[in-house]
């Protein structure tokens, strides 16, 4: 691409993010690629799959992981495509809850936005406290697999401390220039399709007889070891799909950083949803063929993945993997980061967060926001205090990610259509068939929404309850007091997302994004409908 031509790129997407009220205060260091690059990589299928095979296992088996995930997947690229709609009208870092604002009915806009944004962020924060948690237990899988006989079990500070370390060394990359963190992506997209495709083909290659599966076994025996109705049971496998791939809108939290942002987003949500089914559905297939029928005794293992490679593999073999494994891993929680700081960094412009007088920084020497690099960090180490409640307790972070997340995506599509406005699609258009996309992807939402408040087993005491209900309810409860606080509470200030840049590109401050739907005639205000006439022409 021609320097006329990539500058022609970078005064269009100034111009679209001016129009939406705000400064260019990112640099512009995404190329498309590597937008996809942070989605795919945070999806990070096999380590993920890894992560949450024990959500499949017992409810199901090999048919949960194939025909659970082959489901799950058109379903999730469903609520994608519904995204990435609204990505292409409206590319900004804050995306979710700007997009609530910008199309809810006056009466709503302002707390709706704030939920969204709350749990958007206790979403983000647990997504990246799910991840690393999921590298800490690999970590010490390798241990186990290492140690004579599989004779080391890890404590649970044990894991807390190797999950603490993993954070800690994000959070010192997530601190990095946007150059840097960009070309990352580049190389984690590449690790990422080699680790699965090297486990298609080595995996049944290398599986012993004993440990090989029929058909009708891998494709067809449902196995149910946590006791609800096998129906419910297939409905509650679908956490490992769901979980794995997530946290798509990462692509939408850095679009003030991407190049051509307009088309560059909805294609790379699109794209790595559409790839990780594929070669997720093929990793599961393979799985279910090479992984024997003792399904109780791989449930029952430290790390289930790391107990079928180990049969397959042998011990070298499984530890020389593993060790590609863990660090596919590791980067997918360093790209989760990445994305979830853009996030808090978007919501405190706004003013939403606690202390957004501290995160609103942008580091004068690596040009990115360090303090929101912090923030997240350090809510997601409390997060991860979880461990020591319980395996249960922890492994809620998993389903908190995936619940909290489909609220923040939902209330948005749906405002989209029940909302006063007049939506205008960007380059990315969904035609006649948006109206079907988007119900179907709430109600799918809505409905798994519930489905994952629910405990693993029917019998449930203490120990084993589900405690995404508590986390989840009482981060958006404590969010709905502050909201309505007397005197100091948001009611009395917070009026959505506030422009830094007029329509001559003046930085501005304090001044109040009005929506398209409020000031109709305003040639100044920013809105979704001149944004989206704006990239249509640029595109």
């Amino acid at each position: 691409m021609s320097k006329t031509r990539k500058q022609d790129i970078q005064h269009a997407d100034e111009a679209l993010l001016a129009s939406l009220g705000y400064k260019q205060e990112f640099k512009r260091a995404f190329t498309p690629l590597e937008v996809f690059g942070i989605a795919f990589s945070i999806i990070g299928l096999l380590p993920s799959i890894a992560s949450v095979l024990f959500y499949a296992i017992p409810n199901g088996g090999g048919p949960a992981m194939v025909w659970g995930w082959a489901v799950a997947s058109i379903f999730i690229l469903i609520v994608g495509l519904a995204m990435a709609e609204l990505a292409s009208a409206a590319p900004t870092s804050g995306g979710l809850y700007f997009w609530t604002f910008s199309l809810s009915s006056p009466r709503w806009r302002n707390l709706l936005c704030w939920i969204v944004g709350y749990a958007n962020t206790i979403g983000a924060v647990s997504a990246v406290a799910s991840i690393d948690w999921g590298c800490a237990v690999q970590i010490m899988a390798a241990a186990n697999i290492g140690s004579a006989d599989g004779a080391f079990e890890a404590t649970s500070a044990q894991l807390y401390g190797t999950y603490a370390a993993v954070i800690l060394t994000h959070t010192l990359l997530c601190c990095l220039g946007t150059t840097v963190l960009a070309r990352l992506q580049t190389i984690y997209v590449g690790l990422n399709v080699l680790l699965c495709l090297a486990v298609i083909i080595a995996l049944p290659a290398a599986t012993p007889s004993e440990f090989m599966n029929t058909a009708s076994f891998a494709l067809g025996d449902f196995t149910n070891l946590n006791g609800w109705p096998n129906g419910y049971a297939f409905i509650m496998s679908f956490l490992a799909p769901l979980w794995t791939i997530c946290s798509f809108d990462s692509s939408v939290h850095i679009s003030e950083e991407a190049a051509n942002a307009a088309t560059a987003v909805p294609w790379a949500i699109v794209g790595a949803i559409s790839i990780a089914g594929i070669l997720g559905w093929a990793i599961n297939m393979s799985l279910a063929f090479c992984m024997g029928t003792d399904l109780e005794a791989l449930y029952g293992s430290a790390q289930p993945m790391a107990a079928i490679f180990n049969n397959s593999f042998g011990h070298k073999g499984t530890l020389t993997l593993w060790a590609f494994v863990v660090l596919v891993q590791y980067m997918m929680g360093s790209s989760m980061l990445l994305a979830a700081s853009r996030q808090s960094y978007a919501f405190s412009r706004d003013s939403a967060l606690p202390f957004s007088f501290w995160l609103y920084r942008m580091n004068g020497y690596t040009g990115t926001p360090v303090n929101t690099v912090v923030f997240v960090a350090f809510w997601a180490l409390l997060l991860g205090l979880l461990a020591f409640a319980g395996t249960v307790a922890i492994d809620a972070v998993f389903a908190i990610s995936v619940t909290a997340l489909y609220i923040a995506y939902a209330i948005p599509i749906s405002a989209r259509w029940l909302g006063d406005n007049d939506f205008k699609s960007g380059p990315f258009n969904l035609g006649f068939m948006s109206l079907p996309i988007s119900v179907t992807a709430v109600l799918f939402m809505l409905f798994l929404g519930i489905v994952f408040l629910f405990p693993t087993t029917p019998q449930t005491g203490v120990s084993d309850m589900n405690y995404t209900v508590v986390v989840l309810g009482g981060v958006l409860f404590l969010s709905l007091v502050w909201y309505y606080f007397p005197k100091y509470g948001g009611v009395h200030w917070f009026t959505g997302p506030i422009a830094n840049i007029d329509k001559m590109g003046i930085e501005v401050k304090g001044l109040e994004l009005p929506p398209q739907n409020q000031v109709k005639n305003d040639s100044t205000s920013p809105s979704l409908e001149k944004m989206s006439k704006t990239s249509a022409e640029d595109a």
